[in-house]
């Protein structure tokens, strides 16, 4: 079963960012080069005989300004994500927390967004991703084993390590499922959820993008597309996928909610109060508190 979890939004008062050793400026800042640094990292493996697919382990580095935030991050990635971890050691002005990582097999899209995935992790500890790299070498690559014929299997550990919060990993898995049975929109889905948690919201909507050719009457992904839209401020696009899942669940109350704030934002006052009227009789509650603020 996919949990799905709720979006953290990284928000401080000025007092809480200047007290940290990972400002969100920095964070924001450095988000789009941790990728291309990924991307280089990755490229550098295959010329130096690395296979896509093959296993690696990383070793890899933490810093922050106190012992006691590396702690926290160590051992909730201990419990996790299942690493190993040295005692946090200081080193001038900050400290340091070295590791290493399980192995998993990777491409290049799959490292970038484990890599992000750690980075973001690094954040909500107040620690910052310093450093990794991994050794193989290119005459013993080895490589997951698993059946090849069972990608279930990928998507089912897929949807255990979201449940821990182990996107990267999450992604990986998702990614094999995906390599044997390019038509498991399921994992297409379950993707582009581990990528929003994420931020990455362009590469998210590739995947259900592509969910959604595999199945155009994928609900479940055409309301998450919708979403998508309106958050993006592309409102007619969002109103079309709302009126496909409501085509096909004349019942889903979700998508008349959605729809009425879709519609309010279109200034259509009238359309969105229907829309929130017939979600709080299929038994939206939230629709209750945009009538009472809106519809009066």
């Amino acid at each position: 079963m996919l949990i799905f979890l709720s979006l953290k939004v990284y928000s401080q008062s000025e007092k809480e960012m200047d007290s940290r050793f990972f400002t969100r400026k920095e964070f924001n800042g450095g988000y789009s080069e941790e990728k291309q640094a990924a991307t280089n990292v990755y490229k550098r493996m295959l010329k130096d005989g690395f296979k896509d697919y093959a296993l690696a382990k990383f070793d890899l580095e933490f810093i922050s300004d106190s012992s006691e935030k590396l702690d926290t991050l160590s051992a909730f990635l201990k419990a996790n994500y299942d690493f190993t971890f040295k005692k946090p050691i200081q080193d001038d002005d900050h400290w340091v927390l070295a590791g290493t990582a399980i192995a998993l097999p990777y491409t290049e899209e799959d490292l970038m967004f484990w890599v992000i995935d750690l980075y973001c992790k690094g954040y909500e500890f107040d620690c910052k991703l310093d450093g990794y790299g991994a050794l193989s070498d290119p005459n013993s690559l080895s490589y997951l084993e698993a059946d090849p014929e069972v990608p279930v299997d990928f998507y089912n550990e897929g949807l255990n390590e979201i449940n821990k919060s182990n996107f990267g990993k999450a992604i990986i898995y998702f990614s094999v499922a995906i390599k044997s049975s390019p038509k498991m929109k399921e994992a297409w889905k379950a993707r582009w959820y581990c990528k929003e948690m994420i931020f990455s919201y362009k590469a998210a909507r590739r995947d259900y993008d592509k969910a959604l050719e595999i199945d155009p009457d994928y609900t479940e992904a055409l309301l998450i597309r919708a979403t998508n839209k309106d958050d993006s401020g592309e409102y007619n696009g969002a109103l079309q996928d709302y009126n496909r899942v409501i085509e096909l669940e004349p019942d889903n109350a979700l998508a008349y909610y959605n729809r009425g704030n879709t519609k309010f934002n279109l200034e259509d006052k009238s359309g969105a109060c229907m829309d929130w009227t017939k979600a709080k009789s299929l038994g939206e509650t939230d629709a209750q508190k945009r009538l009472d603020a809106e519809c009066k």
